[in-house]
């Protein structure tokens, strides 16, 4: 397939813009149809809501507030009310605007003013769900709400549809995280064709699955977090993807290969990973499946259809891309060096060799000082708690805070999250009576009842997202309502929370294990041990506990939030360790498989534990810690989305990948099979019979018999100049179609050479020699000795 494709290349990389600009054409005429669906079966705040949807079907629309404070007097002056009343009466004519709840109408507008008479609110209802709003007439609202504005009177705006007036443009998270991981990727190849290739690819595989998850969104409950938890990932896996098949192409034409046999041998060894490495993401992520938490469906979809669709960039359009490119796909310095016979050497050398060797010198101090870092890293997460932000915690110089602090302050704090007590039997007053004299709640009052049910609404003298408010839910469950003797459920935007963060915290550890177990089998096929899949399991969830403990200290502890202008401390949203889990199982296993398989190409050739560990941690690291720097810009960019929930994502994802690159697969994991020795690659005798075979790496490396055992025939002939005449010391290497060296000789005076063939087949036959230009030619060997002289023309004819 790839090397169709990079033959083919004009066609592929049409048809990838066409299907790119088809998708894009579609998705914009349909638009988008997001819906966020906390559906939470057999919870008393779902019943609750099935209730009130039933009783009260015209409240469907998105509910805001508009906030008004003065420094001196009472809002009820007329100075005030002739500033404030036409502004209102403005809005509530707006075309999209259900009616605007003034304090200034009647006796129930007496409520809406605080009793220091300093602070008032008024209720803006619009006709739609705040996604289905129009920017337009969001912005038209806040405009006129704050043209009311004057000395001493300050006016806010707070809502789920005023949020979105506040966000930063769509797409800028995006662009800024392209633009580290350019740089990054600029300074790995030294190549600006080579650091574009990744980008492209990832380009293409996101824009094309956020099109198609706007278009599902019409036929299946897809939420509007989605598409930010698409690119997210769909940036990350797509550039990291790329980096890993073209670092692999790079090495081979730097040793001398043919471009296309480079590229083919790139695909058929990384891109056989990479196909396995967006299998194990795409399964960590319908992991979330076994939650039954349909908000999750959506965002399943969305990620699931992103990676699938980088992964099919890179091994389709990414062959096509480099034949256009062909040698220019390493720097201008590389190819003159090339032409002039300096391959790159087959060993790695460097700082990563030198590492891999500390590591197997100090593998006990190293794996000591990794768990230790882990562990002070992972204590916060003893005091996770789980639950939901809301405008409380936006930054302090949004609109959104700033209403939110001034409904606090002038109607108390659990003014912003008030309860909804549901009735459908029983003596309602009598129950408002019971709520009014429990503790913890400020105020309780009943509304008029419609077919035969009556809300309560109850305000908590707490904040809506403090552990008395959740005791305050249980007490009104468990011991108000029944003493009352009516038929009743407690319902509203922090139930929901409440319960949604206690499911979400029961289902957690049948995730955990589902998608432990399907990493550990995945593995245990691909790398037939059973020591290999169990270590990724522990490594996993160190790494998990690592990454919480940093959400935590960061997110909930407040340390560092003033710095990222994340806004307030508040509880973890309850949907996110579930997602991130999912994330991060994923792509911790796609470094776990680089690495390892790797390892496992090595020792399958030379039964070497110590030197399997060794020679795959410095082949590998150095792209596994540049992919890991990429994945990091990329997800920390997600601050700058305007979406706590993204933004909280993307720290939290960022912190995981950083421990899971730098500290577990670079230091950790290695130190760990060096003390575990050959039982690394463990496996019974009776479980190899039966396990499915899955190869990472391709069946030709893994079988093809060194030279040591006795070749089965040679490759002879004489290393010439285009004259004819001898070269003498040229460098003449035979290699497998997978990259590796089967053996190397030095041409003699008269320019002969001989190499030992292990086995009949196609073999790559390179030729290297001080001032002239470096050749490489594929060779089939049947089972008689061939004759293959090779030509190497000047350095001068080839510049």
């Amino acid at each position: 397939m790839a090397r169709w494709c990079y033959r083919h290349r004009l066609v592929v990389l049409l048809l990838w813009v066409g299907a790119l600009f088809g998708l894009g054409f579609s998705a914009s005429s349909a638009g988008t149809d997001y819906a966020n669906v906390f559906s939470l079966p057999d919870t008393d705040s779902k019943k609750a809501y099935d209730l009130m949807e039933k009783a009260f079907p015209a409240s469907a629309g998105d509910s805001d507030t508009v906030v008004w404070k003065v420094d001196g007097g009472s809002v009820r002056d007329e100075a005030v009310r002739s500033r404030i009343q036409p502004a209102l009466d403005e809005i509530a004519g707006m075309k999209g605007v259900g009616g605007v709840t003034s304090p200034y109408a009647g006796g129930r507008g007496a409520a809406q003013v605080s009793d220091d008479g300093r602070i008032a609110y008024a209720q803006i209802t619009f006709a739609d769900q705040a996604n289905a709003v129009p920017k337009e007439l969001v912005q038209d609202v806040v405009d006129t709400a704050r043209g009311a504005e004057r000395d001493g009177l300050e006016v806010e705006l707070g809502g789920q549809a005023i949020m979105r007036v506040q966000e930063p443009p769509t797409g800028l998270a995006e662009m800024v995280g392209l633009a580290a991981a350019a740089i990054v990727l600029f300074l790995a190849f030294g190549s600006l064709f080579a650091m574009l290739l990744p980008i492209a690819i990832a380009v293409f595989g996101v824009g094309m699955g956020l099109f198609g998850t706007q278009l599902l969104s019409h036929v299946t409950d897809i939420p509007d977090l989605a598409p930010l938890l698409s690119s997210l990932i769909g940036l990350g896996v797509g550039i990291d993807y790329a980096l890993f098949i073209v670092t692999r192409h790079r090495k081979g034409v730097l040793r001398g290969v043919d471009p296309e046999e480079s590229a083919v041998t790139a695909l058929n060894t990384s891109g056989r990973a990479v196909l396995f490495a967006g299998g194990t993401v795409c399964i960590a992520l319908a992991g979330m499946l076994v939650t039954n938490l349909r908000f999750l469906d959506g965002v399943v979809i969305g990620t699931s259809l992103t990676v699938v669709l980088s992964v099919l960039a890179a091994s389709t359009l990414l062959p096509a891309l480099l034949g256009f490119l062909g040698p220019r796909v390493v720097s201008r310095k590389q190819r003159r060096r090339l032409a002039a016979g300096e391959l790159e050497p087959e060993k790695a050398s460097g700082p990563a060799a030198r590492w891999s060797a500390g590591v197997q010198r100090r593998p006990r101090r190293i794996a000591a000082l990794a768990l230790a870092v882990m562990a002070v890293l992972a204590i916060p997460v003893l005091s996770l708690h789980l639950g939901a932000t809301d405008q409380g915690n936006d930054d302090a110089s949004t609109t959104t805070r700033k209403a939110y602090d001034l409904l606090a302050e002038g109607f108390g704090p659990g003014f912003n999250g008030p309860l909804q007590v549901v009735v459908s039997s029983g003596d309602a007053n009598t129950l408002v009576k019971g709520i009014e004299a429990a503790p913890g709640v400020a105020q309780a009052a009943a509304l008029p009842p419609s077919q035969g049910v009556t809300v309560i609404q109850v305000v908590p003298t707490t904040s809506p997202q403090s552990t008395e408010t959740d005791d305050l839910i249980d007490r009104l469950r468990g011991e108000i309502i029944p003493e009352a003797g009516a038929q009743a459920h407690v319902g509203g935007v922090t139930a929901v929370s409440k319960d949604f963060a206690t499911v979400t915290g029961d289902r957690l550890p049948l995730f955990v294990a589902t998608i432990i177990g399907l990493g550990f089998l995945l593995l245990l096929i691909a790398f037939r041990s059973l020591v290999v899949p169990l270590t990724a399991a522990v490594m996993n969830l160190v790494a998990a506990a690592a990454s919480f403990g940093v959400l935590v200290a960061v997110f909930q502890w407040g340390w560092g939030l003033e710095l990222l202008g994340l806004g307030k401390e508040g509880p973890i949203n309850a949907f996110l360790p579930v997602i991130m889990l999912s994330l991060l199982f994923g792509l911790s296993m796609d470094y776990q498989v680089f690495l390892v398989s790797r390892m496992h190409e090595e020792w399958v050739h030379t039964r070497d534990n110590a030197r399997a560990v060794r020679v795959g941690l410095a082949e590998t690291s150095r792209v596994i810690n540049s992919a890991a720097l990429i994945m990091v810009c990329v997800f920390l960019a997600f601050v700058l989305s305007g979406d706590a929930g993204a933004a909280m994502a993307g720290v939290g994802l960022a912190a995981a990948v950083a421990l899971d690159a730098f500290i577990l697969r670079t230091a950790l994991v290695p130190a760990a099979m060096h003390l575990l020795g050959d039982s690394n690659w463990w496996l019974p005798a009776w479980l190899e019979k039966r396990l499915p075979h899955l190869a990472v790496e391709p069946k030709e490396e893994e079988t093809a018999p060194s030279p040591a055992h006795g070749p089965s025939t040679v490759v002879h002939g004489f290393v010439r100049d285009a004259s004819g005449d001898p070269v003498e010391g040229a460098s003449v290497t035979l290699m497998s179609k997978g990259g590796r060296q089967l053996d190397r000789v030095t041409s003699l005076a008269d320019g002969s050479y001989i190499l030992s063939v292990p086995e009949p087949g196609t073999y790559l036959l390179s030729t290297t020699a001080p001032s002239y230009a470096a050749q490489a030619r594929q060779v089939t060997v049947a089972g008689e000795p061939l004759v293959h002289d090779v030509e190497l023309p000047e350095v001068s004819e080839v510049n």
